[in-house]
Formats: C-alpha cells, structure tokens, sequence
C-alpha cells in the first residue's frame, strides 16, 4: 500500500501530517522503526522522529516500544484503521491522477453477451482502439455470467435485468423487445388485432430466455395482455433466431440492437406495433474497488455514446 508514498514523497513535503501517517502505519505494520525505515527507504531516526511528533501533537501514546517491537495501543489500532483508508484513497487518486495524464494503457480485458456484442461492442471496441491506440482490447462475448470477483475482467456488458450483488454498475442505456416477422407474411400479420391472434402464426423460440414462450404485451399503459406462443422452431442464442426470422420461417420477439438493420431496409416488419413488450436495461458491470482505471472508464464512454447513436438511429423503429 505504501509504494506510491515511498515514490511521491517529494511531492509530500508541504503534506507534514500525511507523512507522518505513512510512517506510522509503516511501523504498525512491519512491528519495528527498523523495518519501518528499511520499507520506505529512510533512516530509522526519521521514522521514530515524526511519529514521535505525531503522538506529542495529539498528546497520546499510539505505539508500545521495546527494544525490538513496536506495537500499536488501543487508540493507536484505531487510529491505524482510519489511516489506511486514508492513504489508500491518497494513493488511488495519485494512481487515477497518473493514468489520466498518461492515457488508456495497457489490456482491457472485458466480456459481454454474445448477441449485444456482436452487435454493439465490437463497433465500439474498433473506435476504442482507433482513439487509444496505445491500450489493447481482450474481450469474450459469450452469454454465460463470468466471475468479475476472479481478476481476469476488468468490466462486464450485462443486458436486461440485473440481479442483486455486491458489484457496481451503471446503466449505459436501454433496449426494447420487439414482435418481429419476415415481409412475407404480411398479409397474415395484417389480420391480427391483438396479441392473443399469434397462437396459430409459426413461431420461433429463443431458448436462451429464461420464459422463451411467454409474453407479457400492454398497450397505453392500461390493456395487458399475456401470450404463450406455440413455438415450431427452437434456437439457443439471438442471431440464431433473428436469421431463422429472416428466412421466413416465422415470428418472433428480438431486442431492438439487433434488428435496427433489418427494421429500417424492410427486411424485418414490425407487428402490432401498438402494443409493447417490457424494456431492459444495459449496464457496465465493475469489480467492487474504490480505484477504477482509466482504460475501463475510458471504454465505458466510448460504449455510451455508441448506445447514443443507436437510440438516434432507431427513433424511426415503429
């Protein structure tokens, strides 16, 4: 924790109190002045000296000294508790204040599902790379839930609805679910006046969702309507599904990232537009930790404003 004192100790000669802080949890934590002064890279005089000032500032005993120990007093195991949290924000914000300077550096390492990746992410990760040349990208997109708290991802993309944890995240955007159906049926999907008409349309299921078959419509915010499909085809991921809809083989609900395309050159219709399906949320997922890096934040906004483009472009989807 103390290395960034040891490296901006000339920049804490105006800060006499904050020094004395990291000499005096260097010797609670090493248990000597000896081992104190050897950590930080001082003479050991120095080390008992400032502490010593510490203690006569504040008229209390902090350490018990013997001729090889140093141990911290009651007041001083309280005292010690508060200073680590706050040395590790001083060194966080130096971290945060270098990284700024400097730029996004080294490997992101992220993950997203599979479908909105391909979809969104991607794009977004090719400007990333294309403004900060200097910081690589490593990303998995798959639609299992990796391990944030494991090291090996700096930031997760969840789409829908997030679960309780103790994780942080900020919503970056939303998407809508849409019923959506090939141009050649059109004249049956005229005919239809509410959703309870789909039971005898084709339809194909995303076995992915958690209630494939089950949909909740409302229509100004008052009429509800709750539709079980008869499903003819099953797949298991998005694309799957919305290229089975594209050949024709029948209707079914896809999320708004991934028909934009097709909504927009007709390749897609929408059906019963009139009546809305429940809407999800997009969040960037971080490990819990006071210190988020620059190439995370960085990349985050590169995503945000990717996900500001797309609600500009789709504002036309029916």
């Amino acid at each position: 924790m103390l290395k960034t004192y040891k490296q901006n100790e000339a920049g804490l000669g105006e800060l006499g109190n904050l020094r004395r802080l990291v000499y005096f949890v260097a010797v609670v934590e090493t248990g000597s002045f000896t081992a104190a002064a050897e950590r930080l890279g001082i003479t050991k005089a120095v080390v008992s000296q400032q502490v010593a000032r510490l203690e006569q500032e504040f008229q209390t005993s902090l350490l018990v000294r013997t001729t090889r120990k140093a141990q911290a007093t009651e007041a001083g195991q309280a005292f010690y508790q508060r200073c680590t949290l706050i040395l590790r924000e001083a060194e966080d914000a130096f971290g945060e204040l270098a990284e700024a300077v400097a730029g996004p550096t080294g490997t992101l390492r992220l993950t997203a599902p599979f479908d909105y990746g391909i979809s969104v992410v991607v794009p977004a990760i090719a400007a990333f790379s294309l403004r900060y040349p200097q910081c690589k990208v490593d990303a998995v997109l798959s639609d299992q839930t990796l391990d944030l708290m494991s090291g090996n991802i700096e930031l997760a993309i969840r789409v829908g609805w997030l679960a309780d944890s103790n994780l942080q995240a900020r919503q970056i955007g939303t998407f809508r679910q849409l019923l959506v159906a090939p141009p050649g049926m059109r004249s049956q999907i005229e005919q239809l006046r509410s959703p309870d008409d789909l039971s005898h349309l084709p339809f194909i299921a995303n076995t992915a969702l958690r209630e494939p078959l089950r949909w909740n419509f409302s229509r100004n915010e008052i009429e509800r309507c709750t539709v079980s499909a008869q499903a003819s085809i099953f797949l298991d991921t998005t694309l799957a599904v919305r290229e089975a809809v594209r050949e024709g083989a029948g209707l079914s609900v896809l999320p708004d990232y991934a028909i934009g395309d097709d909504l927009a050159t007709g390749r897609l219709i929408a059906v019963l537009p009139q009546w809305g399906l429940p809407t999800g949320g997009i969040h960037a997922v971080f490990p819990s930790a006071r210190f988020r890096p620059v190439k995370v934040r960085a990349f985050v906004e590169v995503l945000a404003s990717k996900e500001k483009q797309r609600y500009a472009i789709e504002d036309a989807i029916p």
